[in-house]
């Protein structure tokens, strides 16, 4: 007599809903990390939303090696433009 086992599947992770009005998050600028904690103070003081994104887990590893360690500062679409001349004028 073969005994099989019973198959448990994963559950399924619900689909993400878009952000109201088909709006996401746009890219405005790729930096350090310390230099994305300055940005994101700079474009928040303007009223800006701000998000930053990074591939590294810095508690786990806290070097970086070039791009690695990069951090990408993402604004909603409506905000870029703006941001992106607030961030000429501190150049």
């Amino acid at each position: 007599m073969t005994r099989r086992g019973k198959i448990i599947p994963f559950p399924k992770r619900p689909a993400e809903p878009a952000p109201a009005g088909g709006r996401g998050l746009v890219e405005l600028h790729r930096c350090d990390k310390a230099e994305a904690v300055v940005v994101k103070s700079l474009l928040e003081s303007e009223g800006i939303p701000t998000v930053l994104r990074s591939r590294l887990a810095h508690s786990v590893h806290p070097f970086t090696v070039g791009a690695q360690g990069e951090v990408i500062v993402l604004v909603p679409p409506t905000d870029a433009e703006r941001g992106r001349r607030l961030l000429a004028k501190s150049s």
